[in-house]
């Protein structure tokens, strides 16, 4: 049976979720259970698209991208791939009419095969919207219930929130991003330094982002309120991490938040929430 087979990919994307990222499956859970699946499958397949392109080193990354884009373009045709991760992604995809976003996300993996450094603000802005706000889109999708309306009225933040979150991971991950993959993401950046000024002027970048994407949370619809504000609080105690971390540390060291404070983070945000103070 079909819906078989449907299940278990879908447990291959959960599993997927959970192996790579314990805070974004720690925000799934706090989703009303009917939106889990599709943002779970939404997560393996852009999972899996970035390891091509960030960590398979020793094989033909591009071979490999082609053939796992192809594929995906072949299930939406057959509206079934043997491939569990491109089969829960594709039934998202056709359901909450997705391929744009997904397609726009698909180039931009490609880019990181092709270009490694971005010299200009617009080329910059571009790489994101494909890498990370059209993923906040594609579940803005769900979180809406393809309600064209309200999606239109939230897309803006959506938006804001997916750059918030991608550019906090550059700034986190700028150490491995230079030396391990060769790449530069901030126009400003050059010659692997880093100076206090440059990580004065990203921060206020993405605080900005931040303030503008609050204003849209807070409308979410309930299902899915929980689970976006604590990835919101836990990215923006990241930022305020790094903004007290020296530049030459930055660097040096991946920064990250303790698995306690996380946990403190979910407390205080469920709290909020239960008050209805988000």
């Amino acid at each position: 049976m079909k819906a078989l087979f449907d299940s278990s990919s879908l447990k291959c994307s959960k599993l997927v979720t959970r192996t790579y990222s314990t805070s974004f499956s720690l925000g799934i859970r706090l989703f009303a259970p009917k939106i889990r699946p599709a943002i779970y499958a939404i997560y393996g397949f852009v999972r899996y698209a970035d390891e091509i392109v960030d960590s398979f080193h020793d094989y033909d990354q591009e071979e490999l991208l082609t053939e796992f884009i192809q594929e995906y373009k072949l299930s939406l045709k057959r509206k079934i791939s043997l491939n569990p991760i491109i089969n829960s992604f594709q039934a998202v995809v056709q359901k909450y009419e997705l391929y744009e976003y997904a397609d726009v996300f698909l180039e931009r993996m490609q880019y990181d095969l092709e270009v490694t450094e971005y010299t200009t603000k617009e080329a910059y802005e571009n790489y994101i919207y494909g890498s990370a706000d059209v993923v906040g889109l594609m579940c803005l999708r769900v979180f809406v219930d393809n309600d064209n309306e309200k999606f239109e009225h939230l897309k803006s933040s959506a938006k804001y929130l997916g750059s918030a979150f991608q550019k906090v991971n550059f700034l986190r991950d700028i150490k491995q991003d230079l030396e391990s993959l060769g790449r530069s993401y901030f126009p400003n950046v050059h010659q692997k330094e880093l100076t206090d000024e440059v990580k004065k002027e990203i921060i206020l970048d993405i605080e900005g982002d931040f303030e503008k994407a609050y204003q849209g949370l807070v409308q979410l619809p309930i299902e899915s309120r929980l689970g976006v504000y604590i990835a919101y609080k836990y990215y923006s105690k990241l930022l305020k991490k790094l903004k007290l971390t020296k530049s030459e540390k930055i660097l040096s060291d991946r920064i990250h938040i303790s698995n306690p404070m996380k946990m403190v983070i979910l407390a205080k945000g469920y709290v909020r929430y239960k008050l209805n103070a988000i």
